[in-house]
C-alpha cells in the first residue's frame, strides 16, 4: 500500500482542490491498481475542513485529528497511521497544494528511499509584482537542486522508520528530516520529476513556512539586483 499525508490548519478555501487531485494521482493506470490511503491529519480546524474531508471519506480519504498546532506532529502522526497498516511508501504534500496527476508515480519510478521535488505558483496575485522574478532568480529548477518542500516528498516506510519521521518541530520539520536522512547517508533523490502546484498567498499557517520565505523576498526593494 501507498499513503500520502496532508496536514491541515483551517484550509477550508484549498482543501477541496488538494484532495481532488490526490485522488486522481492515486488512480494513476502506472499504479497498477495498487491500494493509495490518504490520511488528512486536522490540527485544531475551526472551520470546514473535517467536513471537507469527510466528504472524500469514501474514497480511501481517513481524517485524524488533533490540537497541536505543529505540523511536525501532524505529519508524523499521519505517517504512524499508515504504518501501522503496512504502508510501504509515504508521500507528503500540503493542502493549499495540488499534485500531478503522476506525482505518485514519479516518486516510485525514482527507486530512492528519499525523494524531496518541487513546486510550482500557478497564482502570484496575492504577492507583490517583483517576487516571482526574485523567486525564480533563487531557485534551481535541475535535477539535483537542494530544495526541500514538505508538499513534494516522498519516502519509503524502512527509511522512515530508521530516521525516526518527523521531528515535533511546528516549522522546518521537513528540512530536519532530511538533514538527518543525509547524515544516515540514505539515497535522496532531488528530482523535478514529480510536479506540485501551490500556493503564494501572503499568509501562511507555519511561521517560517514558505509564505515566510515569500515575505522575505517581497519585504526586498524592487531596485535591489537578486542574488
Amino acid at each position: 500500500m501507498i499513503g500520502v499525508v496532508v496536514p491541515v490548519h483551517n484550509e477550508e478555501s484549498c482543501l477541496e482542490a488538494c484532495l481532488m487531485a490526490l485522488r486522481v494521482a492515486a488512480l494513476h493506470p502506472a499504479l497498477n491498481g495498487e491500494p493509495v490511503m490518504l490520511v488528512v491529519v486536522l490540527d485544531d480546524c475551526t472551520d470546514d475542513s473535517l467536513a471537507i474531508a469527510q466528504r472524500h471519506a469514501a474514497a480511501q480519504v481517513t481524517c485524524l485529528t488533533m490540537a497541536a498546532r505543529n505540523v511536525g506532529i501532524a505529519r508524523h502522526l499521519g505517517a504512524q497511521h499508515l504504518l501501522a497498516r503496512e504502508a510501504r511508501w509515504l508521500a507528503f504534500t500540503d493542502a493549499d497544494s495540488r499534485v500531478a496527476p503522476d506525482w505518485l508515480v514519479a516518486q516510485l519510478a525514482l527507486c530512492a528511499d528519499a525523494v524531496c521535488g518541487l513546486v510550482t505558483v500557478e497564482d502570484w496575485s496575492q504577492q507583490p509584482a517583483h517576487v516571482p522574478a526574485r523567486f525564480d532568480a533563487r531557485y534551481c529548477r535541475k535535477d539535483g537542486h537542494r530544495h526541500i518542500h514538505g508538499a513534494n516528498f516522498g519516502i519509503c516506510a524502512r527509511t522512515y522508520r530508521h530516521a525516526g519521521g518527523f521531528p515535533p518541530h511546528a516549522s522546518s520539520e521537513d528540512v530536519a528530516l532530511v538533514q538527518r536522512l543525509i547524515a544516515l547517508n540514505a539515497q535522496i533523490a532531488w528530482s523535478t520529476q514529480p510536479r506540485v502546484m501551490t500556493s503564494a498567498r501572503a499568509k501562511g499557517r507555519a511561521l517560517g513556512g514558505f509564505a515566510d520565505y515569500l515575505a522575505m523576498l517581497a519585504a526586498l526593494s524592487a531596485d535591489v539586483p537578486p542574488v
